[in-house]
């Protein structure tokens, strides 16, 4: 089995020393793939390859050969798990807790905050408004995050977890749109940052679509939809989350287990444990009316700015900025391809101080990338389609697939020109060439 932890470890500490794969391999007089192989956990070196390493990274032997963790960054994820009446998310919460215990997580959990005052008596129905119990929801959720988040960094832990059984968006389905922005302006907020809290979404579809002999009231005290006015709810709360960076949307599968088993694999995925392997659709198609994608309740405009940074032969580093009406996030992304469609991807949230940092590191063999992006929830998959400035007849639309038989339907409005999944030329790192043209 491979040593994920070491494999990081050695990786941090050369990031950490300024040196690539190949400068260091000449300091230690080994062969590029043999650093590649200790990153990656395959192998690990010999004591004399150890002692070397152990003088250029100014740490011990021990340190190196028993990888320990007190030289590791403490990595705090923060992820919402939100979703539909009855969909499961009770049970999930339980599987979560016990799949990323066991993987050496230190698992926070943020109870449901609506359904906390609800049971102590603060509802929609005794509260002067719907606006005023939000509100409550939004002030209390803030409260409860910052608490956790602050105990988070005190622990002792090297890998913890947050996870917050519904965030602080899904008040949006209960409100309209001025009213959920008077919302975050009081609070000093914009729905991107809010979004940009945490690191990833996932959403449990309600067992009213597709699932309807599961429909059942009886284990929330707190819930009082009906099947029907559960389908709209779920619609809504997709909608409310469509465009964050990251949101997964869990669909009913052919039996319960196996929806709980796609929910633990994508947050696995997310945190990197195990290693990612993101499988891609592409397709060039015909640029979209933009004015229909604008109107269309399940879909979420964003600008983003990506930059390219001097990296390894064997890697793809950029960062991007991402927002909408001067409201970013920003983050960091390396990728590793394996083969055809399939690569490693980690991403990581930084701050707005450390991508004007890292700007300094930009590859000046390439240029940046401006884009609008329309992320779309459409026939239970997720869209994201770019639209380039420089284009006026074209675009390019990609979809998040399992695997490679998975079956999907592209939007009826959508004109697909032909697929580019494995064609090298439309992919983000050819658009940013200098002499690039099509």
């Amino acid at each position: 089995m491979n040593d994920f932890i070491f494999g990081e470890y050695i990786y941090n500490l050369r990031k950490k020393a300024n040196l690539s794969q190949a400068k260091l391999a000449k300091l230690i007089n080994v062969s590029n793939k043999a650093i590649s192989k200790w990153e990656t956990g395959v192998s690990k070196p010999a004591l004399k390859q150890a002692q070397a390493l152990a003088k250029i990274f100014n740490v011990t032997v021990e340190d190196i050969l028993n990888c320990k963790l007190k030289n590791k960054e403490k990595i705090i994820t923060k992820i919402v798990v939100t979703g539909g009446p009855c969909a499961g998310k009770s049970t999930a919460m339980a599987w979560l807790n016990e799949e990323f215990t066991k993987k050496g997580y230190t698992v926070l959990t943020i109870p449901e905050t609506a359904t906390e005052l609800i049971l102590g008596g603060i509802a929609p129905w005794t509260c002067e408004t719907v606006y005023d119990f939000q509100k409550a929801v939004f002030k209390l959720q803030l409260e409860k995050e910052m608490i956790f988040e602050n105990i988070a960094k005190t622990l002792n832990k090297s890998k913890i977890l947050i996870v917050c059984d519904r965030g602080l968006i899904d008040g949006k389905a209960y409100l309209n749109d001025l009213e959920f922005e008077n919302l975050l302006s009081e609070f000093n907020l914009s729905d991107t940052t809010t979004k940009d809290r945490y690191d990833g979404v996932f959403h449990l579809v309600t067992a009213a679509k597709g699932a309807e002999e599961f429909y059942t009231l009886s284990n929330n005290k707190a819930r009082t939809e009906t099947i029907e006015e559960a389908r709209v709810k779920d619609d809504k709360l997709i909608s409310c989350w469509t465009g964050h960076s990251h949101f997964r949307v869990i669909e009913n599968s052919s039996n319960f287990e196996d929806k709980m088993k796609k929910f633990i694999e994508e947050i696995s995925a997310l945190l990197g444990d195990p290693i990612h392997y993101e499988l891609e659709r592409k397709f060039l198609i015909e640029y979209p009316n933009l004015k229909e994608l604008e109107k269309n309740n399940n879909c979420q405009k964003v600008e983003i700015i990506q930059t390219y940074l001097i990296s390894d032969v064997n890697e793809e580093v950029r960062i991007r900025q991402r927002g909408i009406n001067n409201n970013f996030a920003y983050t960091k992304t390396t990728k590793k391809q394996v083969k055809n469609g399939k690569r490693i991807e980690v991403e990581k949230k930084i701050t707005k101080d450390e991508y004007l940092n890292l700007l300094l590191n930009a590859n000046t063999n390439k240029k940046q990338i401006r884009k609008t992006r329309y992320c779309l929830m459409e026939n239970n998959h997720y869209f994201e389609i770019d639209i380039y400035p420089e284009w006026k007849d074209k675009a390019i639309m990609e979809i998040e697939i399992n695997n490679e038989n998975e079956k999907f339907i592209i939007p009826s409005f959508i004109k697909v020109i032909k697929e580019v999944t494995n064609d090298i030329n439309y992919s983000n790192n050819s658009l940013s060439e200098n002499n690039f043209k099509i």
